[in-house]
């Protein structure tokens, strides 16, 4: 179908209110351009080296995301230019992004990665310790992030049910804490083969790569 094809099929999909992070992790310059030249400007990598390679050689207004797990002595190589980290899962994390937040006399946007699957491969914080570590982020004040939301990655299933429990207990979740945070405002979730359940039950970003690049080697 093509790249340009893909990503207007998506966007005519999903409309306005929702994000499209075009996942470009080991795809080409040039196939980022081709999507860029489609107007799409979100893009998504997992490894810092690569997206810091891509971000200095692609146009400067592209938003970089990075939807990988990211160790603490990597976030200085992406503090000056990163758009949105989506995959925090810890206090000692959001501590470092602050600090090289500050360096770089920045505010870095932050989602709190939630683990809402039972797969022992996926990253994530459970409930109770997202409360613990948003109300630690209020007392403390850290002053060069911004946190907006969360993450979740699902189970790698084709039982929707399964999904859609998995999607809905985040959606409440984040429902339920965007009446007294009003930073709040994304929910990430939802891939290539799930993404349209995932906004049914409440995602306003998606993140999506084969079903935009094809699938990598």
């Amino acid at each position: 179908m093509g790249i340009k094809n893909q990503i207007s099929f998506i966007h005519k999909q999903i409309g306005n209110e929702v994000c499209l992070v075009a996942v470009s992790k080991t795809k080409s310059e040039s196939e980022i351009i081709e999507a860029y030249n489609c107007g799409q400007r979100v893009f998504g990598e997992n490894k810092v080296q690569e997206l810091v390679s891509k971000q200095n050689n692609l146009p400067k207004d592209i938003n970089w995301h990075m939807i990988g797990h990211l160790q603490r002595n990597k976030v200085k190589y992406i503090a000056p230019f990163i758009d949105l980290i989506h995959a925090v899962d810890n206090i000692k994390l959001l501590k470092e992004i602050n600090k090289q937040a500050k360096k770089n006399n920045r505010t870095i946007d932050c989602l709190i990665q939630i683990k809402i699957s039972n797969e022992e491969s996926k990253f994530g914080m459970e409930y109770k310790e997202v409360l613990e570590l948003i109300s630690s982020v209020n007392k403390s004040g850290f002053e060069n992030i911004n946190l907006t939301g969360f993450m979740g990655m699902a189970s790698n299933t084709n039982n929707q049910d399964i999904l859609k429990k998995e999607f809905s207990l985040l959606n409440s979740f984040f429902k339920e804490l965007k009446q007294t945070n009003k930073n709040l405002t994304k929910i990430s979730m939802g891939m290539s083969n799930d993404y349209q359940l995932a906004i049914e039950c409440g995602s306003n970003m998606i993140r999506v790569g084969s079903n935009i690049f094809g699938s990598r080697n």
